[in-house]
């Protein structure tokens, strides 16, 4: 394909960026990275409340972002805009997963930790016990989409009861007429998000009812690419991954709609934005460190992720947030510049 071959030639063999652009088109564009996956991006304030123009033009450094590979489209597509105002402070995006974020950014290793997930009481502690503060601001919203195969003709609606049946600690479930007798005898194939997954976190809280318990016999992967790949290679193939990614793959992917007692409701952007669709709609975040905050670059990246943000999403393929949460982030900004000023 066309498109793949393009991947190929912007991305180095086996970078993380190569394997997400691969299931999102917009990180396909030369804007995206260099040989050395390095995005050069403007450090710029918004229209409505940023620096002015010459002040942007003297802002320099070196931005550092890390974490979920679910965000970290977000991240690219906010240094993509940012750049074309002003080029000036080099942003690194990382996609180590949520957890592999929030230990960098723990360690102080990083300006900003993309999330998928709220931090944890333990990574609250790790920060503490090094000294990092940090700001928390919800930037878009996502819903896990549970994904079978084309091929499969049987099946179009599971319960939250018959997803925990199958993905819970412990369970051997491996043939679809386990999970409802009226489904045939075929094999089923799992696959998933790795544990360093915000995603991973997400899923098992909401099926499984407890962060990080799951069944272990599957295939995982921090790399979503690997789940596409899987299921749509497998008539008894299932997995989860977020809804822009099935978005891109709605051609090799059939989306499944989830019973959470209310009837089957499938995701969408609009069932995602006004919490219909349950229980796997999830809110995105970055989280700026304190100190980084000071440096005016970051803080200046930060108000331009906040500012556009509805821009960002729908670049990144994902749901912008919907009023009260817009208006959440920008009373939460406005507290920041306050106590920064």
């Amino acid at each position: 394909m066309a498109a793949d071959s393009a991947v190929t030639d912007l991305y180095p063999a086996g970078s993380i960026y190569r394997r997400m652009a691969m299931v999102h088109p917009a990180l396909r564009a030369p804007w995206a990275l260099t040989a050395a996956v390095m995005l050069s991006a403007s450090a710029c304030g918004s229209d409505d409340g940023g620096s002015g123009a010459g002040e942007r033009d003297q802002l320099s450094g070196t931005i550092s972002v890390d974490g979920s590979s679910t965000v970290a489209p977000l991240s690219m597509a906010a240094a993509q805009i940012f750049h074309e105002r002003n080029p000036g402070v080099r942003v690194t995006v990382g996609a180590s997963g949520t957890g592999g974020g929030f230990e960098k950014f723990c360690a102080g290793q990083i300006d900003i930790s993309d999330a998928s997930r709220p931090i944890n009481d333990q990574e609250k502690a790790a920060c503490e016990r090094n000294g990092i503060t940090f700001e928390a601001f919800q930037v878009a919203n996502d819903g896990l989409s549970v994904v079978v195969s084309k091929d499969n003709n049987f099946v179009e609606c599971l319960t939250v009861e018959q997803l925990r049946k199958i993905w819970e600690p412990g369970s051997k479930v491996d043939n679809w007429k386990q999970v409802d007798p009226k489904f045939p005898d075929l094999e089923l194939k799992l696959f998933g998000a790795g544990a360093d997954s915000g995603t991973f976190d997400y899923f098992t809280q909401a099926i499984n009812g407890e962060e990080g318990k799951g069944r272990a016999d599957y295939t995982a992967s921090e790399n979503d690419a690997v789940t596409v790949r899987g299921v749509s290679g497998a008539r008894g193939g299932v997995g989860y991954l977020g809804l822009s990614y099935y978005e891109q793959n709605r051609d090799r992917l059939k989306v499944l709609k989830i019973d959470a007692g209310d009837g089957c409701l499938g995701p969408s952007r609009a069932t995602v934005q006004d919490g219909t669709y349950k229980p796997l709609s999830r809110p995105l975040f970055i989280y700026p460190k304190g100190s980084s905050l000071e440096r005016d670059e970051v803080k200046a990246f930060v108000e331009f992720y906040v500012v556009s943000h509805v821009d960002i999403a729908r670049k990144a393929h994902l749901v912008p947030l919907n009023n009260q949460q817009e208006a959440e982030l920008r009373e939460n900004f406005e507290n920041l510049k306050a106590k920064l000023d």
